[in-house]
């Protein structure tokens, strides 16, 4: 399942954040604590699950 931060950046787990070092495959749920978005800074709290 995809979520949706608060500023519109979608988190994919096939794609995972490469850039901050989370593997393609990784779970939402399994992000660690101290993950935040890429786009804006906020944390996984901002996040809601998405549906196409």
């Amino acid at each position: 399942m995809k979520y949706i931060c608060v500023c519109g950046w979608i988190y994919d787990p096939e794609i995972g954040d490469p850039d901050n070092g989370i593997a393609p495959g990784t779970a939402f749920e399994d992000l660690p604590e101290d993950w935040v978005c890429p786009e804006c800074g906020l944390d996984k709290d901002n996040f809601e699950p998405y549906e196409e």
